[in-house]
């Protein structure tokens, strides 16, 4: 029996109940022309500007004005060591330890980065499962990884499928999969949060399967960081890597995060590509040495990293810290659970959850799916004032965000939704 209750008495009574209500002052929310705030569902593609980015980035261009080239030394935040201010936030929203986490480059970036070193194709063992709707960038890198290994891409991907009829993969197909292929499977790839569905994935029982048949295993938490507790050292992947622009509000295109276990932190015969920003702190502008590599996460860095997009991360992981994983998950549950519930109360045969009920099987967006439905669906809740996301051929996307989306938004959305389909 569910606790929810319908009615916008009981959204607003939610809210005033709420112990994080007032994160949603610390993001601008977009307006429409008449100033009203829109009701934003898609920090699944890309997370609202926290209020206090700007000053953060206008310190990084105080000091470069000021300071010049002296800012990796004298700026208030030393650019030198600029990165190691993200570390520690960073590793405690992905369950990490600091060793085994590193803010670098963009996604797609890292995952080539982390298949140089764990992608270690023979001719028995070569091939890379990923789940058959993965997003498309990670089932592009794959194939090309497989071309330049010189195996055919089409025949080298293993494609883990939702049964006939059904959505969400299933465990058990996974299995079989690995029982009768496992042995030539050299890496298993999956998205963490699986963009279209929302379907959270148990990364421990994934990375246990892959293991026991002798394959590499990493993820792509580019929908689970800063969602779902990941849990990434306790999962034992080998690695993982994530964006920081959805959840985590860094902005447009900003630098992504790789996390590397522990046990691989001091292997320097692992392959991998080098730049100086993975040599040794201490002799890294002698200039002259030869490369000493750094031990942990860190040494998978190629240059020295962008600083204005380290600082717009640096402004949202504060937050971050402040709040914890825990309060938002919490919240993100009840708010989930709230909007899984009002679209259920309609009572309309047209309309199917994609993504999984069970609150520990998802994060906090839901796959909405509705039946004979296309795109003009889509421009007619824009209109009325909804941002969502359309993915083809009949699905809104929505994610009612702990940080800054309200019990309200989730209300006023299913009532625009329910008027329009009316």
């Amino acid at each position: 029996m569910s606790h929810y209750k319908i009615g916008l008495e009981y959204a607003q009574q939610q809210d005033e109940n709420d112990p994080l209500a007032t994160f949603r002052d610390r993001f601008h929310i977009p307006k429409d022309k008449e100033g009203t705030d829109l009701i934003y569902m898609t920090g699944n593609s890309l997370g609202l500007q926290p209020k206090a980015t700007k000053a953060y980035i206008h310190q990084e261009l105080e000091d470069w004005a000021n300071l010049g080239v002296e800012g990796h030394t004298e700026a208030k935040n030393p650019w030198l060591h600029y990165h190691e201010l993200l570390t520690e936030s960073m590793s405690n929203v992905v369950g990490a330890k600091p060793i085994e986490v590193i803010v670098m480059n963009t996604l797609t970036v890292n995952l080539h980065l982390m298949m140089v070193s764990f992608y270690k194709p023979t001719p028995k063992r070569y091939k890379i499962l990923i789940e058959a709707d993965a997003f498309p960038s990670d089932k592009y890198a794959v194939e090309s990884q497989l071309r330049y290994h010189g195996f055919d891409e089409k025949e080298g991907v293993v494609l883990w499928k939702a049964r006939k009829g059904e959505e969400l993969a299933n465990y058990e197909d996974l299995e079989t999969i690995l029982e009768t292929q496992g042995d030539e499977i050299a890496l298993v790839m999956i998205g963490g949060v699986n963009y279209y569905t929302g379907q959270f994935f148990d990364l421990k029982r994934i990375t246990q399967l892959g293991h026991q048949h002798g394959c590499v295993v990493g993820f792509d938490c580019a929908h689970g960081a800063g969602n779902v507790a990941l849990n990434l050292h306790d999962s034992g992947a080998d690695f993982a890597v994530w964006c920081t622009y959805k959840y985590l509000n860094s902005g447009p295109g900003s630098l992504g995060g790789c996390f590397i276990h522990e046990r691989h932190a001091h292997n320097k015969n692992l392959n991998r590509f080098t730049g100086w920003w993975s040599h040794n702190k201490e002799t890294r502008f002698k200039m002259r040495d030869e490369f000493d590599q750094l031990a942990g996460a860190e040494g998978w860095q190629l240059s020295n990293p962008p600083i204005l997009s380290m600082a717009a991360i640096r402004a949202s992981l504060d937050m971050f810290a402040e709040v914890g994983m825990d309060k938002l998950t919490k919240k993100s549950k009840q708010l989930t659970g709230y909007f899984e519930f009002l679209i259920e109360e309609m009572n309309n045969a047209n309309i199917k959850i994609m993504t999984p009920s069970n609150p520990e099987e998802r994060g906090c967006q839901l796959s909405i799916q509705v039946k004979n439905a296309d795109k003009k669906l889509h421009h007619q809740l824009t209109e009325a004032g909804v941002i969502s996301d359309w993915r083809e051929p009949d699905v809104i996307r929505c994610a009612p965000v702990p940080l800054y989306n309200s019990f309200q938004d989730v209300y006023y959305l299913v009532e625009k939704l329910k008027e329009i389909l009316k």
